[in-house]
């Protein structure tokens, strides 16, 4: 009969050290700065996104209303 694995699925040592694990994408070190900065900007894309939302949705909420009868 064949040893049964680690329950945990941990097939290292336990004292061996663990490998590190290399970061993907856009994870760089920013500076403060440039941090606020796209914050800013993406709050402001936020907000118009928003923006537009609410115009569609009132334009179909009058487009609505104008069809119902009251």
């Amino acid at each position: 009969m064949p040893a049964e694995a680690p329950a945990s699925g941990d097939s290292a040592e336990p004292g061996a050290p663990r490998e590190r694990r290399r970061r993907r994408g856009r994870a760089r070190a920013r500076t403060e700065a440039l941090l606020h900065t796209l914050k800013r900007s993406r709050r402001v894309k936020a907000n118009d996104r928003e923006r537009n939302r609410m115009h569609h949705l009132n334009a179909a909420l009058d487009e609505l209303r104008s069809v119902l009868p009251t």
